[in-house]
């Protein structure tokens, strides 16, 4: 396995982080359990969370997967040598802590989220705090153009940011991070951290894959040149570019079976991508998953690529990416594609 500097933090993360959106959605607490225990043994030491998993999102399960992350570290010695990341949920559903017509970014909620993060991962710190989408009204989540809107009900950044502060110099969390952003938000945060001598963005969590390079286009020399690498989600654009999903097949179980309405890569461009990826794959004697995320790792703006598995034979698989290296003549085709179906899923 190979490990990066989570920015200027000194810690090493795993090339490869374990995503948990789908414990206790489709993953049992056990099979998540299972899950954790085979990737620290293939030398992953970084878990991704967040306030509001799994996904999809509801009332009734909000919260289950920090709590299954907790049931499993509880039982860990080596709490110390893993980095755990969580993220605090932006304005969206009303459930989400039911103070001031939550959840919001400000000092008292992003407190409250943190206090109830660490009691459901049954710890005393955090190393990776996550801002999971921003509170102001910008392009994220799949929307191209930007259309300014009134959003004077959007907290500052900077009211964000020093509650962050706040959490830091308390100890609750080491480190921050932001997800979900625009370039405009990553240098907003960076500005405010150097005037006021508040901490410094160490991350970003954005999608990035085969299906949608838009990170290239704004973000990737930010986040070389500051030190706030990415930390890619959604490397197999939700599993399609396995090919599992090509000529209209739902396999069992999967996610885009029982929630068909997670279409965000599943469009008629990114799915004629899709064949060709898959197709370039399977002619170059290679995994099509493996192939996607071995492209993703080779990034060197990238720190850690986060994998998603309902079963551990898609994980193991996830793992073995680390072993692939792309030739130069993969790479160059990867690009003539990539010519032809430029970020067909946003």
């Amino acid at each position: 396995m190979e490990y990066r500097e989570l920015g200027d933090t000194g810690l090493q993360v795993s090339l490869l982080c374990l995503g948990t959106m789908t414990w206790g959605q489709q993953n049992t607490e056990a099979e998540a359990h299972e899950q954790l225990d085979h990737a620290i043994d293939a030398g992953i030491n970084f878990i991704d969370t967040a306030e509001l998993y799994p996904i999809p999102p509801r009332a009734e399960t909000q919260g289950s997967t920090e709590r299954i992350i907790g049931d499993w570290l509880k039982q860990r010695p080596d709490r110390d040598k893993l980095i755990l990341a969580t993220k605090v949920a932006g304005p969206g559903q009303d459930w989400v802590r039911h103070i001031r017509g939550g959840p919001r970014l400000n000092r008292d909620h992003i407190h409250r989220a943190i206090d109830d993060s660490l009691r459901r991962l049954q710890t005393d710190y955090i190393d990776l705090y996550q801002v999971h989408w921003p509170a102001r009204q910008t392009n994220f989540f799949g929307q191209l153009g930007y259309q300014p809107q009134d959003d004077e009900q959007a907290e500052p950044i900077e009211e964000t940011l020093t509650a962050l502060a706040e959490a830091v110099q308390a100890g609750k969390i080491r480190h921050i991070g932001i997800s979900n952003e625009t370039p405009w938000g990553l240098m907003r945060y960076l500005r405010l951290a150097e005037q006021h001598g508040l901490p410094r963005i160490v991350s970003i969590q954005n999608p990035y894959s085969l299906l949608n390079r838009g990170f290239e286009i704004g973000l990737a020399e930010m986040a070389w040149r500051e030190k706030t690498g990415l930390l890619a989600y959604s490397p197999l654009a939700f599993g399609v570019l396995s090919g599992k999903y090509l000529h209209g097949a739902r396999p069992p179980g999967a996610r885009l079976t029982l929630f068909p309405d997670y279409q965000r890569y599943s469009n008629d461009p990114g799915v004629a991508a899709t064949l060709e990826y898959v197709k370039l794959a399977r002619r170059s004697g290679l995994n099509p998953a493996q192939m996607a995320l071995a492209f993703v790792n080779s990034r060197p703006f990238l720190t850690s690529a986060i994998i998603g598995a309902t079963t551990l034979t898609q994980l193991k698989t996830n793992i073995g990416s680390t072993e692939l290296k792309l030739d130069a003549a993969v790479l160059d085709e990867i690009e003539a594609i990539h010519q032809r179906y430029s970020n067909p899923c946003p």
